[in-house]
């Protein structure tokens, strides 16, 4: 008599789904009809995922609105310049400058051995990179990088007052 490829098999959630086997080697069935009865039916995993996702969703949506007005703020009380580029990556680079230009003024100035003197050289250097791609690309750079990484910048990620660039 061949071993059976149908299992019947009631999940922890309560619903009971007949699972075809039949993909599976015969002496491997059986255990994995076990472990199939400890878990939720396809159905209940699948809305339990979605649930959580959509509160993943909302909290992550919330983020990034407070990190927006976050670095909106900051860009504003510091003059920054607004950005450019594609309408979807603005807010992004703008999160990012933020970020990156505060844990630089930490590690450079707070923590650091620069004054405010050396900070206002580079915040003037800040100021000259307006491409918003430019800053999301920089997003995981080191605090300590951004003096080294703006020295590195190209023409295209900086403006000038030259209509002709």
């Amino acid at each position: 008599m061949p071993v059976r490829t149908t299992w019947n098999v009631v999940h922890s959630c309560g619903h009971e789904v007949a699972h075809n086997l039949s993909n599976r080697p015969a002496d491997r069935r059986a255990g994995f009809a076990r472990w199939l009865e400890e878990r939720d039916c396809t159905g209940c995993w699948k809305a339990a995922r979605d649930e959580d996702n959509a509160g993943k969703e909302a909290w992550l949506a919330a983020k990034r609105a407070e990190e927006q007005q976050a670095a909106a703020e900051w860009a504003e009380k510091f003059d920054m310049p607004p950005l450019e580029g594609p309408e979807r990556a603005l807010d992004w680079g703008e999160r990012s400058r933020h970020q990156l230009v505060t844990t630089a003024y930490s590690a450079l100035v707070s923590e650091g051995t620069w004054d405010e003197a050396d900070w206002a050289v580079l915040e003037d250097k800040i100021r000259t990179v307006t491409r918003a791609g430019w800053w999301i690309d920089q997003r995981d750079a080191e605090g300590t990088d951004l003096p080294e990484l703006l020295d590195a910048a190209t023409s295209d990620d900086i403006t000038t007052e030259n209509p002709f660039r």
